[in-house]
């Protein structure tokens, strides 16, 4: 049952008067208080009791949701409790209860919307933020549908209405505010449960690349962000013309500070839709070797073999050359320098250069491995071992590790020597004696 109660000064301190001197509001108060403080107490001792996980063997998901969704709403549905124990206590001694059946549905629509809150962000998934200011959310839906019940809503709206300002031809008050937020919020909402439902469909997609499943999320992202914002824009009456002004200084910002932000960003879809990166390429930029793992909007992230990632922008990737090792073919040549002796046989040890290539796993048989006398040097005989692998995002280092043990073994075991650097001083004879220098002879000074 609403309350008629005017927004006038002189009627509230009236009607307050009236409430303090009656002896049956005092005892609604009463109840209310004891039962917000018995709610409270067990909303303290059942909570930690609701946040044990499930037992081994459970369906963890389903318990998980049921103890999180109890405990969203304990304290309204123990309180309502309290509430409709004690009206029932004061009508059978005969006190009107007004206070308490207002309280009654506003306690209903708080459990209500609160564990309807949780039921959508679990449903729509939309991202951490929602879950940070879930209680907010679902704080302020209550405040207006409390406003609605006690019947002063009509006058808040009113109110809010009323503090306005004119930005050139348009009415912009603080209600016009409210609702653009508000519709901003649920058309972004509903935007990320259609972005998720589209990129689920096209990652199932048999004949589109990686790459171009990136684009084309991204893509369908960014389009129903602008469409929710220009519709949240016409849902509260704002003229798609005062645009012009925003776009007049995004122009300006463009044109003092946002080049790279704008460049970054175009960039990004040229990468995405010309196919040149795609997920899991080995890439290799400013002399520091990857694999990409992510492509996004602004950046792309590379994962080194140190298991750092660098968050790359867009426009390093357009600008820079980029060395992408598997881009239309993922194998890779690698190639092992060796040198020996002048004393040692270098058709031997080439044939044990052929052996030693089939010790890694990870080495093709087509191409087949090769190894090549490329010429003498000043220590001794160089030859090159070259194996080829499919793999190149499993990194190198093990495959060059596990081929040159293999090498040193095989030529120690066959008595050929690596040789170590070497140098040869000539001294040159015959040079023309140096005599000493003659002392010298102090003159005596002349008389004059």
């Amino acid at each position: 049952m609403p309350f008629d109660l005017p927004f006038d000064l002189q009627t509230v301190l009236n009607y307050g008067r009236g409430l303090i001197h009656d002896p049956g509001f005092w005892w609604q108060v009463t109840v209310l208080v004891l039962a917000a403080g018995g709610a409270l107490l067990v909303y303290r001792v059942m909570n930690q009791s609701l946040s044990v996980p499930a037992a081994e063997g459970e369906d963890y998901t389903v318990r998980h949701f049921a103890l999180k969704a109890l405990q969203r709403i304990l304290f309204p549905i123990s309180m309502l409790l309290g509430v409709l124990a004690g009206r029932a206590l004061l009508l059978h001694r005969g006190v009107p209860a007004d206070l308490l059946d207002l309280a009654v549905p506003l306690l209903v629509s708080l459990a209500t919307i609160r564990i309807l809150i949780y039921f959508l962000r679990k449903t729509f998934r939309p991202g951490p933020a929602v879950k940070a200011w879930e209680n907010l959310i679902a704080t302020s839906a209550w405040i207006v549908v409390a406003l609605h019940l006690l019947g002063w809503l009509p006058a808040v709206l009113e109110g809010l209405d009323g503090v306005a300002m004119k930005l050139g031809s348009a009415r912009i008050s603080v209600l016009t505010v409210i609702q653009f937020v508000l519709a901003v919020a649920l058309l972004w909402l509903l935007a990320q449960w259609l972005g998720r439902i589209i990129e689920n469909r096209i990652s199932r997609a048999e004949y589109v690349n990686a790459g171009m499943q990136v684009a084309l999320v991204k893509l369908s992202k960014f389009v129903l962000m602008v469409l929710a914002f220009l519709l949240a824009l016409d849902a509260v009456g704002i003229d798609l013309t005062a645009l012009a002004v925003f776009g007049g200084a995004l122009g300006v910002g463009l044109g003092f500070g946002l080049q790279r932000i704008a460049s970054n960003f175009i960039s990004g879809f040229i990468v995405l839709f010309d196919r040149s990166i795609r997920p899991g390429d080995v890439i290799t930029i400013d002399n520091k070797l990857g694999w990409v793992q992510e492509l996004h909007a602004r950046y792309v992230v590379v994962k080194d073999r140190d298991g750092v990632e660098r968050l790359i922008p867009n426009e390093m990737l357009i600008t820079n050359e980029v060395i992408n090792w598997s881009y239309s073919d993922r194998n890779v040549r690698l190639k092992i320098p060796v040198s020996i002796s002048y004393d040692n046989d270098p058709e031997q040890a080439l044939a044990l250069l052929d052996q030693a290539a089939r010790i890694s796993p990870r080495v093709l048989d087509d191409p087949a491995p090769t190894s090549r006398l490329m010429g003498f040097g000043d220590s001794g005989i160089e030859l090159e071992l070259r194996v080829w692998i499919q793999d190149p995002e499993a990194g190198m280092g093990s495959v060059l590790s596990d081929i040159n043990l293999a090498i040193w073994r095989a030529f120690k075991g066959a008595g050929i020597v690596i040789p170590y650097p070497q140098r040869d001083l000539h001294i040159r004879s015959g040079l023309p004696e140096m005599t000493p220098a003659e002392p010298d002879v102090p003159v005596a000074p002349r008389e004059v």
